[in-house]
């Protein structure tokens, strides 16, 4: 249910906003979408799997506070991430 190494450094490259950069807002909350994309393919196999779900909603909630956190910051690059992932909000 993890992302592979492989997969977190690119998206890490991907998102990063400076060379090296692996904890910029960025970066987490496109880690956390790919672990939040791979956790909602689980379930569809895995209905009653509630262990896993709890910890879902908790990834879910770390990704809304640092998209919060991001907004407050710099609105641009918030409007820029959330286009670029295609969440809604």
């Amino acid at each position: 249910m993890s992302i592979s190494a492989e997969r977190k450094q690119a998206v890490i490259a991907e998102y990063a906003t400076a060379p090296g950069d692996t904890g910029s807002p960025e970066v987490q909350v496109a880690i956390l979408s790919e672990r939040i994309a791979n956790l909602t393919e689980h379930f569809k196999s895995h209905v009653k799997d509630n262990h896993s779900r709890r910890g879902l909603l908790k990834l879910v909630s770390l990704r809304r506070s640092l998209l919060d956190y991001l907004n407050k910051i710099d609105s641009a690059r918030y409007r820029a991430l959330i286009e670029r992932l295609g969440l809604r909000r």
